[in-house]
Parts: C-alpha cells; sequence; structure tokens
C-alpha cells in the first residue's frame, strides 16, 4: 500500500488515523448524547451538532490562513493536537452543564481546524516532487484509509465503555429509554404503560420496580455518564497521535523556505477592497436570511463562504484565477455532498435508533459485534488472499489459513448467539468505515486499471460520478420508508417491531454512499492540493474544509424535517441535492479539467 510513496505518508497516515479514532469516537454518539444528558430535541440537538460540525470545518479555514502566513505548516498542525485534547479533556467530565459542554466542543473544533487542513496541505507538499507526483490521488485515497481505520473501531468502542457502564449499574442497553425518560420528568409522556414495560426490561435487579422517577434519574445519569467515559478514551487517542506525530514529523517537508521564495515571485494585490467585499458579504447574507428564514446563524455560514470566495478570488493574481475559480466551483459542489453525506450521523442515526429493529438473528449479530466483525473481515482477507492474482504460494497458504480458522471462529460464534440480540444504533456508523477501508484497494485497482488503458476518469469526473452514486445511496432507505410512519404521526411514542425494518437496508445504503465518499472526497482533498496557488495552499485547504463546513451547517435542515415531513420524502431530498450537483459539475467539467494540466 505504501510501495512507491515517500516516508511522510507513512506518518501521516498514523498520526491521522489516532485523531481520527478519537474524532469519530466523539462523533458516533454526540447528537445521541446531547439528548440522553440535557433532553434537546432532535431539531435542538441537530442545531448544535450541525453547528459544532460546521466550526470544526470552518476553523479550518483559520488554520490555513495562519500556517500560509507563519509558513510553520508542521508547528499549527502539532498546537491543533494541544488544544484538541485539552477539549476532549472537558467534554470528559461528567455531569457538566450544557454550556461547559459547548465550550469542550468548541476547543475541539479550533484544534481541528488548526490541524487537519494543514496535515492535508503537507501531504500534498510531499507530491510536490516530480518523482512522486503521479501518485497524488493514490496517496489521497491511502491517507484517507488512515482517516477510516480509526473511524472503524470508534463506535465499538463507543458503544461498548456506555453498555459496560450500564451493566455495571444494573442496567441495559435501549435506545428508545433516554427520551421517554425525559418525558416522564417534564410531564409530556402519552403512554406510561409502555416506559413502564421498557423500564422493567432493562432494570436487571428489579431495582426500580415500583419507582419510574428514581429510574428515570438513575439510567439518565448512568447512560450520560458511559458516553463521558467514551469521550475521555478519545483524549487518549489524541494522545497517541500527537506522540507518533513528534517522534516522526520530521519525515515530513518542511515548506518554510520555498513557500517563502514562492511568495516573492508574483505581486499581490493588497488594499481594503477583497476585505470590505468580503465583509460586506458575510453581513448582507446574515441580514437577509435573518429577515426571510430568521436564521442569521445560516446566513452567517454562507456569508463566511461567499465571504472567502470572493476575498481569495480578489487577492489572486491574473495567474492565479483560473485556478482559484476552478477550486472554488468545486467547493460549492462539495456543499451539497457534505450536507447530505453527513446525514449518517443525524437523521440516518435517527432511523437506525427509531426505525431500525432493535434485535437481530445470530448471522446479523456477526456484523455488530466487535470480535466477531474482526473475525469475518480476516475471513474475508484470507479469501481474497487465495483467489487473488498473486501466484506464491505461500501467500496462498497463509489465506488459506485465515479462512480456515477464522471461519471456525465465526461458526462458532454463531452457534454461542442467542435467536435475538440487540444491538446498538451507533454501531451503524461503523460500516461507512469498514467499507472505505475495504473497498479502497478495489477502488484503487480499478482506476490504475483504467490508467494502464488509458482511460481513467479525470479527478473532476471522478468527483461527479461520485454524486450520482451519492443519489442511489440515498434512494436506498428512500425506497424501505415509503410505508414507515413518520416521526410526526408518533406522537412521542417509539415504534414497535412492526414498524422497524432490516438493517440490511442501512447497510446498503452506508455502502452505496461509501463508494460515493471514495470518488469524491480523497479525490477532492487530490484536486486542492494539485489545482492551488503555491502561496494559497493551506488556505485552499482551508477553503474545501469551509465549504464542507457550510454543508455540514445544513445538516440541521434534515433534524427540522424530520419531525414534519414524510420520511420518504426526507431522503428524497437528499436524492435530488446529489442529483443537481452532478448536473452541475459535469456542465463546467471542461474549465476543470483544464485546470488540473
Amino acid at each position: 500500500m505504501f510501495k512507491g510513496h515517500p516516508k511522510g505518508l507513512f506518518v501521516a497516515f498514523f498520526t491521522n488515523m489516532g485523531e481520527r479514532f478519537g474524532f469519530y469516537t466523539m462523533m458516533a454518539i454526540l447528537v445521541l448524547f446531547l439528548q440522553a444528558r440535557y433532553g434537546l430535541t432532535e431539531a435542538q440537538a441537530g442545531d448544535y451538532y450541525s453547528w459544532f460540525y460546521f466550526a470544526i470545518y470552518a476553523l479550518a479555514l483559520l488554520g490555513g490562513l495562519f500556517a500560509d502566513w507563519t509558513k510553520k505548516y508542521k508547528m499549527v498542525i502539532l498546537l491543533g493536537q494541544i488544544i484538541m485534547f485539552a477539549g476532549y479533556a472537558i467534554i470528559a467530565i461528567p455531569g457538566m452543564p450544557l454550556s461547559i459542554a459547548l465550550l469542550g466542543l468548541f476547543t475541539i473544533a479550533l484544534g481541528n481546524g488548526l490541524f487537519k487542513g494543514n496535515l492535508q496541505a503537507v501531504v500534498g507538499q510531499l507530491y510536490d516532487d516530480e518523482k512522486y507526483s503521479k501518485l497524488r490521488d493514490s496517496a489521497f485515497m491511502v491517507f484517507y484509509m488512515g482517516i477510516n481505520i480509526g473511524a472503524f473501531f470508534a463506535p465499538f468502542v463507543a458503544t461498548g465503555i456506555r453498555n459496560y457502564w450500564l451493566r455495571s449499574h444494573g442496567f441495559l442497553h435501549d435506545g428508545s429509554i433516554p427520551a421517554l425518560c425525559h418525558q416522564f420528568k417534564n410531564g409530556t409522556m402519552t403512554d406510561t404503560a409502555q416506559f413502564a414495560d421498557l423500564a422493567h426490561k432493562v432494570d436487571l435487579n428489579g431495582t426500580y420496580a415500583n419507582n419510574l422517577s428514581g429510574f428515570a434519574d438513575s439510567y439518565l445519569n448512568i447512560f450520560a455518564q458511559g458516553y463521558n467515559y467514551a469521550f475521555a478514551l478519545a483524549a487518549c487517542a489524541m494522545v497517541v497521535s500527537l506522540l507518533v506525530y513528534i517522534i516522526f514529523n520530521k519525515s515530513l517537508p518542511n515548506k518554510e523556505k520555498t513557500v517563502a521564495a514562492a511568495t516573492d515571485k508574483p505581486k499581490v494585490k493588497t488594499g481594503a477592497t477583497p476585505i470590505i467585499v468580503a465583509l460586506s458579504l458575510i453581513a448582507a447574507s446574515s441580514l437577509v436570511f435573518n429577515y426571510t428564514m430568521d436564521n442569521y446563524k445560516l446566513g452567517l455560514a454562507i456569508g463566511l463562504f461567499l465571504g472567502f470566495a470572493s476575498w481569495i478570488f480578489l487577492s489572486s493574481t491574473k495567474e492565479e484565477k483560473p485556478s482559484v475559480t476552478s477550486l472554488l466551483l468545486v467547493y460549492v459542489v462539495v456543499i451539497f455532498f457534505w450536507m447530505s453525506f453527513h446525514q449518517n450521523g443525524l437523521t440516518l442515526t435517527f432511523f437506525a435508533r427509531d426505525y431500525t429493529v432493535k434485535e437481530v438473528g445470530p448471522l446479523t449479530f456477526l456484523f455488530f459485534n466487535l470480535e466477531s466483525i474482526l473475525c469475518v473481515i480476516a475471513t474475508i482477507a484470507g479469501l481474497v488472499m487465495v483467489f487473488s492474482g498473486n501466484k506464491e504460494t505461500k501467500n496462498k497458504l497463509i489465506g488459506g489459513a485465515l479462512t480456515l480458522v477464522f471461519g471456525a471462529i465465526c461458526f462458532y460464534m454463531i452457534g454461542t448467539y442467542g435467536d435475538k440480540n440487540p444491538i446498538s444504533p451507533e454501531v451503524f456508523q461503523s460500516f461507512n468505515p469498514l467499507f472505505i477501508v475495504a473497498l479502497t484497494p478495489l477502488v484503487m485497482g480499478f482506476f490504475g486499471m483504467l490508467n494502464k488503458r488509458g482511460i481513467e476518469p479525470s479527478t473532476p469526473r471522478k468527483i461527479g460520478i461520485g454524486m450520482i452514486i451519492a443519489a442511489l445511496g440515498f434512494l436506498v432507505v428512500l425506497i424501505v420508508s415509503i410505508n414507515l410512519v413518520s416521526p410526526y404521526l408518533l406522537g412521542g411514542v417509539a415504534p414497535g417491531a412492526e414498524g422497524r425494518v432490516s438493517p440490511y437496508w442501512l447497510m446498503s445504503s452506508y455502502l452505496i454512499l461509501t463508494v460515493a465518499e471514495l470518488f469524491l472526497s480523497p479525490m477532492g482533498l487530490s484536486f486542492v492540493s494539485k489545482v492551488a496557488p503555491v502561496r494559497f495552499q493551506g488556505l485552499m485547504q482551508g477553503g474545501w474544509l469551509l465549504a464542507t463546513a457550510v454543508g455540514n451547517k445544513l445538516l440541521f435542515v434534515g433534524s427540522l424535517l424530520w419531525g414534519r415531513i414524510d420520511l420518504y420524502m426526507l431522503w428524497a431530498m437528499f436524492l435530488l441535492c446529489c442529483l443537481v450537483s452532478a448536473v452541475f459539475i459535469f456542465a463546467i467539467m471542461k474549465r476543470l479539467e483544464n485546470a488540473t494540466k
């Protein structure tokens, strides 16, 4: 996988993998933690979630600007890691009020802004060397695998910690109960009988058999504490990432001198005009959205993007403008992709909690237990080694041994599971990174085969294809949602078994969306590093993340409409966003392809 690549990619890979493990441990449970701990509605939790996701990527613009100004990319990355650790430490403290938890989230977002875009910029700098330039696209796919190896384990670990903490206090997990506890406490419950029945099932010792009030208080407290300790593990993961970076960062390029020399060549436009235009767009957008939608926050997010776009365009030289314009057009597409894709941590998580079966059979449970899914992965890896084109007998023997040993373990595990095995909604988020790790070599091999035949699609064309594939991912959940009772008709009652669907619908949707992500996200990072003007390397990576931030701010659209429209209509909206974006990017394809030459 690393063959032919510079050693610095190895360092960036593991630095990113540790940080992403911590990040996705938190993201797998964040919206559920906010609802369980603070009693927020889906719309309120979605608003905080979208603002946090927005800040993570928007502050990357600040990080890119700071790195381009100081030319100390590696120092800024280190500072970001330290700040992120402090943020995780804050939200790991049990019992903190919402204001302190939000402070912790902002601290994480600030550190991530300094870290994420600049690490991506440094990876791109590794391939500025003519010796490695042809490996740029594959390098970002390998780098992307580092993100998702960490992200795969995160949901399992987060739910494992929470479930352990619940069980150690005499409770089982049921994702429907926290909302019912809050309804009971605030007097809005419509079905006390259902609440009492569920409480009886999860109270292992019968401690609260006749005390629903005491049960509600205790269950919510223990449930939220379990999540706090998962956040603490995320802080530990940041320490590992930090140590890897400190020890091995010498393998990463130091661009201080070369970038400084490059910035002396173009005549940089100065003056107040770009700044005035940018600030005016930010202010105008905030006012317009405040008066038309009563949502100045959304206007501020969109205004920041428009302000950045105008400032970077007006500040660029004549030679830089074609590249800058091409990047800004791709950023527009990115907004709508991430608005749709990152519903996996919001409305698709709500769907997993409220509309997917709570218990599965032994064969399906293989994919919802960490030990068993690792055995499944090892079995499949063995089969790949046996039937791959590699003719070495040693590799085939190793593959056969893996298949037999871990296949037997899987078969044994199926026999130990019951007919009904509980699953957690958070675990669904592990399928996206799992599919990325599994599919990345296949997609890289597919692109390599096309490259040898001289028919590999250009990077912008891959992005457009990715948008079409993403639309198909939402088509899957749209189909299964047609006959489901929509949230606004439930009246606060958790759906019964008859109103829930097989987990394979959501797993299939994640599979298709993952393929779309592989066509778009690492290709987008490669496109930015390839096209960005030298003096704007960090800033244009920050611009990519700012566009991602605006898309993430628009996540609230999903949670806002969750209880207001039919489910199939919600998924249809995201499907159309992806299709319209695909049409747009193919309409400007010639311009984008010219920018990469």
